[in-house]
Parts: C-alpha cells; sequence; structure tokens
C-alpha cells in the first residue's frame, strides 16, 4: 500500500474552487421537519462556519452530509460530482469526514491503531504495525504535533489530543472536507489555541472545514464564510467579514412567542425567599448567586455547555457545591445527595426522562411510587392512595396504572415522571428541558403544571434550550456562560437579549415582530 496523500497535494488549474454543494437539502422525522430545502456550498481551503440555535438543524444537516441519514430531497455534489452516501464509511474513502462532538475511537488501542481502524496496512498478509505507527508519525507531523506517541493508548491521551487523531485519521482518508462538532466543548484555552493553529494548517494544505460552534468569538476567529439556520431552514450566507456578531445575533433569533404560554393563575403571589445561592460553585460552575421566591418561574437560558444542568444538580445534591452558601427557607442547607435534596423538599425533573426519570419496565404506578419508595418508605399507603388523582390531574393516557411505561407515548412519560415528583409535595422544583420531545398539547399541560405550583407557592427553577419557552414562562430569567452566571434579565426581555447575554456578544437592537408598525402589540 502507499503512502497516504494529504488533502494538500496541489490540484489542477481547472478545478473549481467549490468543493461541496448542498441544494435544496430537506429532512424529516417521524413528520416532524427538521431540515427545509438548505442550500450551502463549501469552498476549497475554508473554514466554513454553520451557526443556528439550539434544534436550528445543523447537527442533522452534517450527519446528512456525513452519510448518517440519508435526505428526503435535494442533491449533494462533492468535487463536482453527484453523490449519495448511504453510509458514514463511503463519505469518508471519499474524502469527507466529519469529527463528532462524541469521539469514536477505541480507548484500549494506539493512536496508529485507531487512525487506520479497518484499514490497517498489510505486510506479507500480516498487519504492518510498524509501517503504520510510521504513516500515523508523519500525518501527525504534517500538523506540527510531536508530543503524541503513535504508539500510544488512546485512553491515556486528554481531550484535546484525543481530537487531534480524530484529526489525524480524517487526514489519513485524504479528506478534503472537514466538519467539526463543537470542537472546543471540553477544552481549555490553551487548547483551543492549539486548535487553531491545526485549522490553519489544514486549510493552508487546501482543505476545507466546516466548523459548527455555538462560541461566537470562535466563529469570527476562524470563519471565512458563515452559513445561519434558523427552525431547520436557511437564513443566510455570508462573509465573515460582512456581519458583526450583534448582526449574527440578530439572524439567528426574532420569531414570535408562541400564543399558547398560559399566564400566571389569579392569585399568584411571589413571597419570600425559597432558596438562596450565595457564590456557590463546584467543579462545573463558579461563583453563582441567585434567590428563587416562592410563587414565581425562574428560567434558566445559555448555550450548550454553559453550565445550566451542572446548576441544578449541583442544587440537587447530584454534584453537590463544594463552596458557598445555600439557604433553604432561611435556613442552611448543604445537599451532599439526591436523597438529602429530597428529604428536604426539593425535585428534580431530569433532561433524560428515559435514561434518568423511569424505569420503562415496571408499570405507570410503580413510577409514580419511584421516589416515595425510596425515600418515604413511611408515606407508601397514602401516596399509592393518592397517584390516581395525581395521574388524572397530569391527564395521563394509559390503558391502566398498570401498563408499563416503556407503551406510553413521550408526552405521556413524561407526565408520569411529573406524578412522581408531585406525590413528595416538594417546595422547591427544578426542571431540566421539561418538555423535550413531547407533542403541544403535552407542552400546554406541562406550563399549566408550572403555572399551577407557582400558584400553590412553590418555587419553579426551569431550565430550557428554547427561547420562547424561556421568555413565555419565566417571570426572571438567569443565562448562563462558560459555567457562571452572566446575566438577570426581565420576564419580557427579548430574544435577542438572551442570546446576546448567553454568548456574550453586544445587544443589538431588533425590532419586536410581535408589534405593528405603529408600535401596538398585535
Amino acid at each position: 500500500m502507499s503512502e497516504t496523500v494529504l488533502a494538500g497535494t496541489p490540484l489542477p488549474e481547472d478545478k473549481i474552487d467549490v468543493v461541496l454543494e448542498a441544494r435544496g437539502i430537506s429532512k424529516s422525522f417521524f413528520g416532524v421537519t427538521v431540515l427545509s430545502g438548505i442550500d450551502m456550498d463549501v469552498r476549497r481551503g475554508e473554514v466554513h462556519g454553520l451557526v443556528g440555535e439550539n434544534g436550528a438543524g445543523k447537527s442533522t444537516l452534517m450527519k446528512v452530509l456525513a452519510g448518517v441519514h440519508q435526505a428526503d430531497e435535494g442533491s449533494v455534489e462533492f468535487e463536482g460530482r453527484h453523490v449519495e452516501f448511504t453510509h458514514p464509511r463511503q463519505a469518508m474513502d471519499a474524502g469527507l469526514v466529519t469529527v463528532f462532538q462524541e469521539f469514536n475511537l477505541l480507548p484500549e488501542r494506539t493512536v496508529a491503531q485507531n487512525v487506520f481502524l479497518g484499514r490497517e496496512p498489510r505486510k506479507a498478509g500480516f498487519i504492518d504495525s510498524a509501517g503504520m505507527v510510521r504513516r500515523t508519525r508523519t500525518l501527525l507531523e504534517d500538523l506540527g504535533v510531536t508530543f503524541i506517541d503513535p504508539a500510544a493508548r488512546v485512553g491515556s491521551l486528554s481531550v484535546a489530543e484525543q481530537q487531534i487523531v480524530e484529526i489525524v485519521k480524517a487526514l489519513s482518508f485524504d479528506a478534503r472536507v472537514i466538519s467539526m462538532d463543537e470542537p472546543t466543548a471540553a477544552l481549555s484555552d490553551h487548547e483551543v489555541e492549539l486548535l487553531y493553529a491545526i485549522i490553519r494548517r489544514l486549510t493552508a494544505r487546501g482543505v476545507a472545514v466546516i466548523y459548527v460552534s455555538h462560541r461566537l468569538k470562535e466563529i469570527f476567529d476562524l470563519c471565512d464564510r458563515i452559513t445561519i439556520l434558523k427552525d431547520g431552514s436557511l437564513v443566510s450566507t455570508d462573509a465573515a467579514a460582512d456581519l458583526t456578531s450583534a448582526e449574527l445575533v440578530h439572524r439567528m433569533v426574532g420569531r414570535p412567542i408562541q400564543s399558547y404560554f398560559p399566564g400566571p393563575v389569579e392569585g399568584t403571589a411571589v413571597g419570600d425567599a425559597r432558596l438562596e445561592l450565595e457564590n456557590c460553585g463546584n467543579e462545573f460552575v463558579d461563583g453563582v448567586t441567585l434567590t428563587l421566591r416562592a410563587g414565581e418561574i425562574v428560567g434558566v437560558a445559555g448555550l450548550q455547555g454553559s453550565g445550566r444542568t451542572e446548576l441544578v444538580e449541583g442544587i440537587f445534591g447530584v454534584h453537590g457545591f463544594s463552596r458557598g452558601r445555600v439557604m433553604l427557607d432561611g435556613r442552611s442547607a448543604r445537599f451532599t445527595s439526591a436523597r438529602a435534596a429530597v428529604r428536604a423538599g426539593v425535585a428534580l425533573v431530569t433532561e433524560d426522562r428515559k435514561a434518568q426519570g423511569l424505569a420503562l419496565g415496571q408499570s405507570v404506578l410503580d413510577n409514580a411510587l419511584l421516589v416515595v419508595r425510596s425515600v418515604f418508605t413511611g408515606r407508601m399507603g397514602s401516596a399509592r392512595r393518592q397517584v390516581p388523582g395525581v395521574l388524572t390531574s397530569l391527564e395521563v393516557s394509559s390503558r391502566g396504572v398498570d401498563q408499563e411505561v416503556r407503551f406510553l407515548s413521550g408526552g405521556n412519560q413524561q407526565k408520569v415522571v411529573l406524578a412522581k415528583w408531585l406525590v413528595t409535595d416538594p417546595q422547591v422544583v427544578l426542571f431540566d428541558e421539561p418538555t423535550r420531545g413531547i407533542d403541544v398539547g403535552a407542552k400546554i399541560a406541562v406550563y399549566q403544571l408550572m403555572r399551577q405550583l407557582a400558584a400553590e407557592g412553590k418555587a419553579v427553577l426551569m431550565v430550557s434550550s428554547e427561547l420562547p419557552e424561556i421568555i413565555g414562562m419565566s417571570d426572571r430569567i438567569l443565562v448562563m456562560r462558560d459555567g457562571e452566571l452572566a446575566a438577570e434579565l426581565p420576564a419580557d426581555a427579548a430574544e435577542h437579549e438572551v442570546l446576546a447575554a448567553a454568548t456574550g456578544s453586544p445587544v443589538v437592537e431588533v425590532p419586536d415582530p410581535r408589534l405593528d408598525e405603529e408600535g401596538e402589540r398585535s
């Protein structure tokens, strides 16, 4: 087998500048459209930024280009030829390689073995281990990387070093386009600078990089052009030099608040502080100070990786705070475990209901009693009598309390999760992405429950990636960025203000689409 040719090999003069072109890409899952007529082209040797809010369709588009998903409509041309990749390996063999946020590496194998996994060079019918190490070292050195040993076990490497291994693996396929999905999410500042240097070496060779990131500084530091997606549709593609961060934020947001967010229940009053944090922190968040009062819903916004989930897990004792002061109903509290938090009257509706919130093989009744059975064994009798009424109030649709939860719809599963907490009568309820993956009807039921909890004098803290949900349901809005509380905004804050705080970019004035030309609310 001949030595691998890097993507920077000089190309004939008549080769077109566009190396990858997608036209009219549409994709739906179970009747829900996630991409609608997306056009995008990537030029040789450029860094092409792909940005948008959570749920805008970025990851789905990348997976279509990578052959993980097949488009329902549209076409893709790669180096001037029509391609239809039905498997990621086909895309990789063609020279279009994606480095996903979750690495595809085998930790117990060496760097060289991972780079050439399934394509090991052979000599006289046997794997040429020495040749594989030699070729891997050449690929590393061509990127200016001399500190990674091709014979080192991947599991012993840092996250940044593993990412370099993924990039080297891409180059071993003679990659002409490398897509990177949130490549700096787990990197320190000096590791980010190393990645910058490697990307610049790649583009100098003529390799094109598609760069997906929520961090606008990186987008403007690295990208030549930027494509913006919103709600599965293309907003624009422009030279980075023609955009400001404020304009980018403007284009990423701006949709009107939906009408199905219920207002406060009549008679709801904001009372005394139920939960107070003062300079709280752990290994994930730092210096968080906030007050959560009875009768209010406080929304927590922020980009992926900003520390939102880690904040509620810190409060709940999953990753307890190692510094700072916590007060619950005016008394000092420090939860070293989730059990301790539950006993104190705190509930956490987790982000992943199937993995963390439910026992899918058990019945509706057993799931509704999960928390009581494990923490409040003395209440089992009264809780068992209470469950049918709670399920009825939540309008859980099932064949009965004996039906296994795995056979329920996503919305009804979420209602069962809520039921298991309601029977404990919590005073502080933490919601982490409470409406993810459920239909509109179920969302309305969750929103109404949150308003009812507030009306009963409970305090509600809600983490959500959906800006309309944050703005529509919150009495106050907290914004997390890089593990810290970056801002506190009023309930009527606009989407662009929230996103500007989440990204650290300047606020740009955006006309409120809910106002008519005369400034009256429509």
